[in-house]
């Protein structure tokens, strides 16, 4: 039998996303030599990240070639922006169920923070470079749809997606003391029997065919750095978020409908653990959607809960709303303009 050939991207060349990414892996660069000015990071990021190729499964590695040879980036510099996402995602995802049992699933994704400060228009320097580089994919298998999501020109993991009829899954990074840095050394030094997370997303986007055969691999599966899987399925009770250290899952919660749970609310924190009291978005996103009540949940209604601040923040980058069972899939670049402080859900 014939080997079924790898999703194809298709990413079109011509809409300047070239350049884009050279602005922000230039930014990076700077950032990196902000902390160490003599060079010597870059210059190893130069030098030795492209030996670990090799290592990386496929067809990551290859990707990540053909990125460096169409923009003529260095290839060690193209890792690295792969690499950054494993340790400065900062997210808000909910799952909700209405009262027919139909599933939907939002987030917004945050990312750039301590990554620079433009002091002279008050946003994050790489957050502000991202927004033009985000793109909604579609990865085909023969000419057909496999999976859709949205993702960084650049970038060969996926953070956010759906399988159409089939489940939906959004990563947020989870805050540990044994954290994605420690995974990332011991993978570089030689221990390979975990996986990145961004990477291990877009393997179950692009070969599970189930939610629950996802939520067992999202469950089990090491991985190099500690996260917050949140799945979403196409059947009533199908939502739960996974909360993952490096070696094992702490706890799986999930929608119970029938007592009442008919939401999901996962943001950077353990959910039995109270927030960083100047990063509680948990609070005002639950209290929206009480307010917004189960019989009135619709994207309308998830993109305003997901637009109140400080859910929105300096740090987001873009707003996705999904629907499973329907295959609809929205995408929003999104701005906070100032005052972009306070929580407006309490004024």
């Amino acid at each position: 039998m014939e080997k079924s050939p790898e999703p194809r991207l298709n990413l079109r060349r011509d809409l300047g996303w070239k350049k884009k990414l050279k602005v922000i892996v230039n930014s990076m660069k700077n950032i990196v030599n902000a902390f160490v000015p003599s060079g010597k990071i870059i210059h190893l990021v130069d030098q030795k990240l492209p030996g670990l190729l090799g290592n990386f499964p496929g067809p990551f590695e290859e990707e990540m070639k053909g990125i460096a040879a169409v923009t003529e980036i260095p290839l060690g510099k193209i890792i690295l922006f792969n690499i950054f996402y494993e340790f400065f995602t900062i997210c808000t995802s909910i799952i909700t169920e209405d009262k027919e049992g139909h599933l939907l699933h939002g987030r917004n994704l945050d990312f750039g923070v301590f990554l620079g400060w433009n002091i002279n228009n008050d946003t994050w320097v790489i957050t502000e470079e991202l927004k033009p580089l985000t793109v909604n994919l579609d990865f085909q298998r023969n000419n057909k749809t496999l999976f859709r999501a949205t993702t960084f020109a650049g970038y060969v993991g996926m953070l956010t997606g759906f399988k159409p009829g089939l489940f939906s899954v959004t990563l947020n990074e989870r805050f540990s003391i044994d954290g994605g840095f420690m995974g990332v050394m011991e993978w570089i030094l030689g221990k390979k029997d975990a996986q990145w997370v961004g990477f291990i997303i877009r393997s179950v986007l692009e070969n599970s065919t189930s939610y629950e055969e996802t939520k067992n691999i999202l469950t089990k599966t090491k991985i190099l750095a500690p996260a917050y899987f949140i799945l979403g399925g196409n059947q009533s009770g199908e939502g739960c978020v996974i909360t993952r250290d490096r070696k094992q899952s702490l706890d799986i919660y999930e929608l119970d409908p029938k007592h009442g749970r008919w939401y999901v609310v996962q943001t950077n924190y353990d959910r039995w653990k109270n927030p960083f009291f100047l990063d509680d978005r948990r609070t005002p996103a639950k209290m929206c959607l009480n307010q917004t009540t189960q019989e009135n949940i619709s994207f309308a209604t998830i993109y305003d809960v997901l637009s109140t601040k400080p859910i929105l923040n300096k740090l987001t980058v873009y707003t996705v709303l999904i629907d499973v069972t329907k295959g609809q899939f929205e995408t929003y670049l999104r701005d906070c303009p100032d005052p972009c402080i306070g929580c407006c859900y309490m004024e």
